[in-house]
């Protein structure tokens, strides 16, 4: 049953939804959607910045009503906008704002900003639960405050934001609740590296299964997730300096936001993939939505993609699959062949200026041919590698097989992407290993 939420079911395609292309290049569905949410009230968490905020925008030109419900009242030091800000870029847009202060860790806000909403606006017709905490650290690694946080955010604020919405939802003609959560994979490898958020996350998708079912009939709820990583503040947080060329641009996310929206409320239960909808509704140029255009893109948490030529999808998640793992990483080491040669030539292309700008140990635990326990240290001295234990304390723990090893140092494996892939588990300081990838651009032209 799981597996069929990976797909939307099959989408009516009326005349409003069928985008024309004309060479190649889709034409914007403003010109089609004949102001579909004039008039409507959209309630949207998180809508400061973002995925939330380029929503909002999309519904605005329809001259829609936006209730932005963020945290964000005063200028952040290092995230952009505030709910002031936002709201006047709805109002640009042709859409009218109601900015309200709100952490959905607190139910009185929540339910604060609902009653300022109808009194404004007479009611609530959509709801989206777009807010969103992250942490992707292991069990032993996350820090019981981050738990709190994605749980409280993630998981309870979309339960009483949706809980708090629904009686004035239900008087709504077309009332939709939609939240930016992934379909449920049990596939172990998205457990693994993050369980705690991924628990938060498919609580998310809980609840779009458990309304949609007790709703039938009265209310629409569905989850919309990115095919490919979206560039945000989170992710450039998370990706570093130069990410956002393997992202997609956060219209994506409101477009099949929007073709979900002014679909019937019939139209319920529904796990979505933007890329997958937007196809379905006749868009065929994707280059519209890239940073980078004809660059590789990340492929996003939860799908179980190929995001190259060399990828294997996994197809057996139990015992015996299990050992054959253990068995694989248990390999003895042999510090000859690719991997000690990358060493080897890493060690031969470090310069002062790499330590100087790094700062960090990084040791490496490979499976596979050539594997075993390694270290780059760019934080002592002039730098060295080496195999074994690196001399002190490793900043960060990489953990991946030989031949991934070699491809992410020879650039054919991007940090990220092995990271996000589960290809890389990494543990310790998160902030240190982004940096690795930039150490690696400098460093390609020379392996």
């Amino acid at each position: 049953m799981l597996k069929a939420l990976h797909s939307p079911v099959p989408l009516s395609k009326g005349p409003a939804f069928t985008a024309s292309v004309a060479g190649g290049v889709p034409v914007s569905f403003a010109n089609l959607s004949c102001r579909k949410l004039a008039g409507c009230t959209l309630f949207i968490t998180g809508a400061s910045r973002g995925i939330g905020k380029a929503i909002a925008l999309k519904a605005a030109k329809d001259g829609a009503n936006i209730v932005i419900a963020a945290k964000t009242a005063e200028p952040h030091p290092t995230l952009p906008g505030t709910i002031y800000t936002a709201a006047e870029e709805i109002e640009a847009a042709g859409g009218k704002a109601l900015p309200c202060v709100v952490n959905v860790r607190e139910e009185e806000q929540i339910i604060s900003a609902v009653e300022k909403a109808v009194k404004t606006f007479g009611g609530i017709d959509i709801l989206v639960n777009n807010a969103s905490a992250i942490s992707l650290t292991g069990t032993l690694e996350t820090a019981t405050k981050k738990v709190n946080l994605m749980m409280d955010v993630n998981v309870r604020g979309t339960y009483l934001t949706s809980k708090a919405c629904l009686p004035h939802l239900r008087k709504s003609k077309n009332p939709h609740i939609l939240n930016l959560s992934p379909p449920m994979n049990l596939n172990p490898i998205w457990f693994k590296n993050h369980c705690a958020y991924t628990i938060s996350k498919y609580g998310m998708s809980m609840c779009v299964l458990g309304m949609a079912e007790e709703f039938r009939g009265e209310v629409a709820v569905n989850a919309l997730w990115p095919k490919t990583a979206i560039h945000t503040a989170a992710m450039d947080m998370l990706g570093g300096a130069g990410i956002e060329k393997q992202c997609r641009k956060t219209d994506i996310l409101a477009d099949a936001a929007y073709c979900i929206l002014t679909k019937p409320k019939s139209f319920t239960g529904n796990f979505i993939i933007d890329e997958v909808l937007l196809r379905e509704e006749g868009v065929k140029d994707f280059d519209v939505y890239a940073i980078a255009p004809g660059h590789p893109l990340i492929p996003d948490f939860f799908l179980d993609v190929e995001i190259d030529t060399t990828a294997v999808k996994q197809k057996g998640y139990g015992a015996a699959q299990a050992l054959k793992e253990e068995k694989t990483e248990s390999a003895p080491a042999k510090p000859s062949g690719p991997v000690a040669e990358t060493f080897r030539v890493i060690q031969g292309a470090m310069t002062e200026e790499n330590v100087r700008s790094t700062q960090g140990v990084f040791q490496f635990e490979l499976s596979g041919d050539g594997g075993g326990t390694w270290y780059i240290d760019l934080k002592n001295k002039g730098g060295c590698t080496g195999f074994g234990k690196p001399p002190g304390t490793a900043d960060v723990v990489m953990s991946m097989s030989s031949a991934d090893f070699v491809k992410m140092f020879t650039g054919k494996l991007k940090p990220t992407m092995a990271f996000m892939s589960g290809k890389l588990k990494i543990k310790g300081n998160m902030a240190l290993a982004m940096k690795l990838e930039k150490l690696l651009t400098q460093l390609n032209s020379k392996l």
